[in-house]
Formats: C-alpha cells, sequence, structure tokens
C-alpha cells in the first residue's frame, strides 16, 4: 500500500520507507516521524503492522549503529525517545474495548529495554486484552504485589539480556507460586526460548505476534509445580556473583601490568573497562547459572565486534578475561568457560 506524505509516495513494503523513518528518528524529528506513521494509519495500514513491521525493525537497526560506533550513545538515546512517541501515537488513535482477559506486562529487575515489551503491550491490547504496562526494570517483589492487588489471568516477562536470567528465574517464580502463569519474551532467553523453558516459563513467544496466539489459543496452560525448577546455580555460581566487585576490583589493579596501553587510560576509559569487566562478570554469572557456555560466549562475540568497531584490540579483551580467570583457578566449570570465551575473544 503507497501513501503519500510530505516527502512523496512511500510505501510500508518499500526498504525506502524504512529508511526515511530511521533518518527522522535519528535526526531526531518526531514530528515528521509521527506524521508518517499517521500517514499509513490514515491510508489503512493496520496498527499491528506499523509497529511490528516498521518501529519494532527501526529500533534493531538503532541498536545495530550504536554497536558499529556509528551512532553515539546520546543518539540512540534520542532516536529511542522518539520511537517511544510514534509509539504513544499511534496508541492513541486506536482505542480498544478490551473484551479478553486481564495481564500484566513487564521488564525483569535490571532489564531496561522496554520498548520492545511496550509493543507487546500494546499488541495485546488490541487484540482484547485488559493490559497493565509496569515497563521497565520491575523488581520482583513489587511485581508480586502487583499480582496480589490485581488478580491478572497472566504475567508476560520479557528479557533481553541474558545476565538478567537469574533475576529472571525468581520472577517467574515468584509469579508462578501465586497461581498467575508466565509467558515470556525477548531475545535474553536463548534462541527459541531455551532457557525460559530451563527456568520455569510456561510459554515463550517469539515475538508479539507469537505472544497473541499463544494467549489466544494455547492458554491458560496446564498447571505445574512452580518449584519443580526453583532452584538453579551452584557453588560456583553463588561464588562469582557474591565476589563480582572484588573479581573486578582485583582485575582493575592487574591490568596495567596485563596490558600496558592501560597505564595511559584516563578517567573515562577506566570507568568504561570496569564497567566492561563487571558486565563480563555478570554473563559468567548467568553462564553457570543456566549451565549453558553459549551465554557467555554470544556476549563475548559480542563484545569483541563492539570493541573492535571503537578500535580497541582484542588483546584488551582476553587480557581482562585471562585476569579473571586467574582468580577463578579454583572453581573449574568457571575457568572452562572463560576457556571458551577466551577462544571466541581471539
Amino acid at each position: 500500500m503507497t501513501v503519500f506524505t510530505s516527502t512523496g509516495p512511500r510505501s510500508l513494503d518499500d526498504p525506502g520507507f524504512s529508511e526515511h523513518f530511521l533518518r527522522l528518528v535519528g535526526d531526531g524529528d518526531e514530528w515528521g516521524a509521527v506524521e508518517a506513521v499517521t500517514d499509513l494509519l490514515d491510508a489503512g495500514v493496520a496498527p499491528q503492522r506499523v509497529m511490528l513491521d516498521l518501529i519494532a525493525p527501526t529500533q534493531g537497526r538503532i541498536g545495530e549503529l550504536w554497536a558499529a560506533n556509528e551512532w553515539s550513545i546520546a543518539r540512540e538515546h534520542a532516536a529511542t525517545a522518539i520511537s517511544e512517541r510514534v509509539l504513544a501515537a499511534v496508541a492513541a488513535r486506536t482505542p480498544i474495548r478490551p473484551t479478553r482477559g486481564r495481564i500484566t506486562v513487564a521488564c525483569v529487575d535490571g532489564e531496561w529495554h522496554a520498548l520492545p515489551v511496550r509493543i507487546l503491550a500494546e499488541t495485546l491490547r488490541l487484540d482484547g486484552w485488559r493490559v497493565d504496562f509496569l515497563g521497565a526494570n520491575v523488581p520482583g517483589p513489587h511485581l508480586v504485589t502487583h499480582l496480589h492487588q490485581t488478580g491478572p489471568d497472566a504475567v508476560a516477562l520479557s528479557c533481553m539480556i541474558t545476565a538478567r536470567l537469574p533475576r529472571a528465574h525468581a520472577a517467574i517464580t515468584a509469579c508462578r507460586s501465586v497461581g498467575v502463569p508466565v509467558i515470556t519474551g525477548g531475545r535474553g532467553f536463548g534462541p527459541d526460548g531455551r532457557w525460559a523453558h530451563r527456568l520455569g516459563a510456561d510459554a515463550w513467544a517469539a515475538g508479539a505476534d507469537d505472544a497473541v496466539t499463544r494467549l489466544a489459543h494455547h492458554w491458560p496452560p496446564a498447571p505445574t509445580d512452580p518449584y519443580e525448577t526453583a532452584f538453579l546455580g551452584d557453588e560456583e555460581y553463588t561464588h562469582v556473583s557474591r565476589s563480582r566487585g572484588v573479581l573486578v576490583r582485583t582485575a582493575m589493579e592487574k591490568l596495567r601490568a596485563a596490558y600496558p596501553p592501560a597505564a595511559d587510560y584516563d578517567q573515562r576509559k577506566h570507568d568504561a573497562t570496569a564497567e566492561d569487566l563487571s558486565q563480563i562478570t555478570d554473563f559468567l554469572a548467568a553462564a553457570l547459572y543456566v549451565g549453558d557456555d553459549l551465554v557467555f560466549t554470544d556476549f563475548i562475540e559480542w563484545t569483541r565486534a563492539v570493541l573492535d568497531a571503537r578500535g580497541v584490540p582484542p588483546i584488551a579483551l582476553r587480557s581482562g578475561l585471562t585476569l579473571l580467570r586467574d582468580q577463578l583457578h579454583d572453581f573449574p566449570a568457571a575457568t572452562a568457560v572463560l576457556d571458551t570465551g577466551l577462544l571466541k575473544a581471539t
């Protein structure tokens, strides 16, 4: 379907339209971006298509541009804010009276990527659900309190970063223990949602459309014991998780000897390196928690690409991994994961 915007004919099926929309949000042009989607809606394009075929893929491109060091973090944040405003404009144009049950939609504790789950919330609303959208970074106890107060038929939990899997597990178990089934989504749960099932989720959806289908045709799920999958992790996970600060601090103290260019780091680079090591430790802990090296190695490959785009040589990453490994030599599972990560960092 072709629509006419202030810049000429555009079609949602034309890749040129997506590039046009990306330029609008990248330039901070809220008015132009809202006008673009309003023209689509006026032309009869379904709001679900606007959200899932335009806004969501554009947000993915924004993340890729930041990772490739083509956009600054400030530009990425500004563009995301425009995307949120555009999504709000779509929602305001499409009021729907609830005809289904009530669902709570939230990001797990520590998860700040709220736009994907907001798109899910709006897609469910268009399907007739009464949606309580709680947003980003919802602590487990507050989530459970909300469930007691509202009595929803389901909880949809989003996790985009695998390092948050232990917290996601706590939230899933807490929800199911009070009798509310959980559907999960987000790339943090792994390929095909493999870690969602390991953490006890009642269902996993590959995207918003899949979630709508599952909730419409395969819900509620057969009840199961929420405590069958309530206990994961072991002493190695516990040690790495609790020793995070010491591991990072010790690695930073020894970094200059292991990687001499670090001696010339200013405060900004020093802080960024400490943050990188903290994230590496978090992903290591998550890999130990679910018992899958892929949690760690995927992150290391991504980190290597991000650092390479910023001119940081691979030896810097390998040095950091080695400094962590040296401190964990008495923990065979952790050192095995780090050894695999070192191979990926080469």
